[in-house]
């Protein structure tokens, strides 16, 4: 009876050592290699037959997915180097130091394709490129048929982007609040981190109305209801409210963002497409 505690003991010990040792393979702190998979087995097998209840059934079924996780990584770790013609650095070092002088020189010779490049003015490019110069019309000849029309700078009046949908009937001020609200109420509901995408924001079913929101969004970063997040890598663009509008100084510097609210992007982002 004695024994028997003692094997299960010494069974449940070299299990937990087994999975440890597993874990670290599988977070890459310890190659795969270093774990001989045959004598894991034969522990395995060894000690089977002493357990009884769930838990040491579900100890040697932990260390049963751990090793095959170790195997699965062997293999890719084989393949991996059998794609990529990887040669082992101490073979290579022992090959190259049992190579002759002669034959290492002559490996190198065998690899070894020089390239070599001439550039030189050549009497007939020169004369090519005088052909091409003298076939050219005169500058005045080139640019005399375009039509360039001024157009004189003009100004829009608020009905006038009432009418174009651009603003509603309201003060701008008391709208603006409104968006602002809007947004907060977003970003608690869809949004992550207190932000939201920005055409998760300004979208809307028809692009009129997508293009009002954008316009909104504009003058919102503009007088400090709200700021924008650009992650040039990603090439992502997130909207952050504040909690409370914030005055921003004439002195500080700061840049002008120009996103595209196109068709086509409307579009793409109504098909749920990647923007």
């Amino acid at each position: 009876m004695q024994s028997a505690k003692h094997d299960k003991k010494l069974g449940t010990e070299k299990l937990e050592r087994i999975i440890a040792m597993c874990i670290a393979i599988e977070n890459r702190t310890v190659e795969p290699f270093t774990l001989n998979v045959d004598e894991i087995i034969k522990i395995v097998h060894e000690y089977f037959p002493n357990w009884a209840n769930p838990d040491e059934l579900k100890l040697d079924a932990d260390a049963l997915h751990h090793l095959a996780t170790v195997i699965k990584m062997q293999s890719e770790w084989v393949k991996q180097r059998s794609t990529s013609l990887y040669t082992d650095p101490f073979l290579l070092e022992e090959k190259i130091r049992q190579t002759g002088k002669e034959g290492m020189v002559d490996a190198f010779l065998g690899a070894w394709s020089p390239l070599i490049e001439f550039e030189q003015l050549s009497l007939h490019s020169l004369a090519q490129g005088l052909l091409y110069w003298e076939a050219l019309a005169p500058m005045g000849d080139r640019w005399k048929n375009i039509d360039v029309t001024e157009v004189a700078m003009g100004s829009i009046s608020r009905d006038e982007l009432v009418k174009q949908r651009v603003l509603s009937n309201r003060e701008f001020s008391e709208e603006l609040e409104c968006y602002w609200q809007e947004l907060k109420v977003k970003v608690a509901e869809k949004g992550a981190g207190g932000k939201i995408a920005y055409w998760n924001f300004i979208g809307a079913d028809s692009y009129e109305e997508t293009v009002q929101r954008a316009f909104l969004t504009s003058f919102l970063v503009t007088y400090g209801y709200a700021t924008m997040e650009i992650d040039r890598l990603e090439e992502t663009v997130f909207i952050l409210p504040f909690d409370k509008p914030r005055k921003v100084a004439l002195t500080e510097q700061s840049a002008s963002v120009a996103i595209a609210v196109s068709v086509e992007v409307w579009q793409k982002w109504k098909r749920g497409e990647q923007i």
